[in-house]
């Protein structure tokens, strides 16, 4: 069984979050349906997009296992988005949050180190 995942992110401005994400993931969308939504494939079958829906932007929350968590942070940096906060849990997972523009959460988590 293949199982697509599509994960929202409400935006009220669609340009300033397109710079935003390409930003944050490091390159251009995959694909842009229409207008004002863009999709990112993060792995196969596996997709992040923006839509401009200012009625509902700044609610989402999303976090994304990797395993080069570290690598990642770093790169993300590099392109000059610092993160809003950084968690460990009493298991040792790691989780990286950053904000868009509009409030919305997006998280990379990590196992923990060893």
């Amino acid at each position: 069984m293949t199982v697509d995942l599509f994960a929202g992110l409400p935006v009220s401005d669609f340009r300033r979050a397109l710079i935003w994400y390409e930003r944050l993931l490091g390159n251009e969308p995959a694909f842009l349906p229409n207008a004002t939504e863009a999709v990112w494939e993060l792995a196969e079958h596996r997709y992040l997009y923006i839509e401009e829906l200012p009625e509902r932007a700044g609610h989402a929350l999303h976090t994304v296992f990797v395993d080069d968590l570290d690598q990642r942070v770093e790169s993300i940096a590099g392109r000059g988005i610092t993160p809003a906060s950084r968690e460990t849990y009493g298991n040792g997972v790691r989780k990286v949050i950053y904000r868009d523009p509009d409030g919305n959460e997006i998280g990379f988590g990590g196992a923990p180190l060893e």
